[in-house]
C-alpha cells in the first residue's frame, strides 16, 4: 500500500479579513488615479451641458412633429367614410 500525502490548505479568510483586503486594494487603485484639474472639469461640464441642451431640443422638436402627425392621423383612422 502506497502512502498518500496529505494536503493541508489554509482556511478561507473571514468576512472581516476579506473586507480589509478589499479596502487595501481600493486604496492602492485610488493612488493610481489621475484626477482632472479644474480647467478639464470645467470644459467637460460645459460640453455635457451643451450636449444635454441640444438633445433636449431634438427631443422637443421630434415630440412636436410626432404629436402633430398623430393628432391628425388617428382621427382619420376612425373617421367613417
Amino acid at each position: 500500500m502506497a502512502a498518500e500525502s496529505v494536503r493541508t490548505t489554509a482556511p478561507a479568510p473571514g468576512p472581516v479579513a476579506r473586507l480589509i483586503e478589499w479596502l487595501r486594494g481600493v486604496r492602492t487603485e485610488m493612488r493610481k488615479v489621475t484626477w482632472p484639474d479644474f480647467p478639464q472639469v470645467r470644459s467637460a461640464t460645459i460640453a455635457i451641458i451643451i450636449f444635454v441642451l441640444v438633445l433636449g431640443l431634438v427631443i422637443t422638436i421630434l415630440d412636436a412633429i410626432l404629436q402633430g402627425i398623430l393628432v391628425r392621423a388617428i382621427p382619420r383612422l376612425f373617421a367613417g367614410g
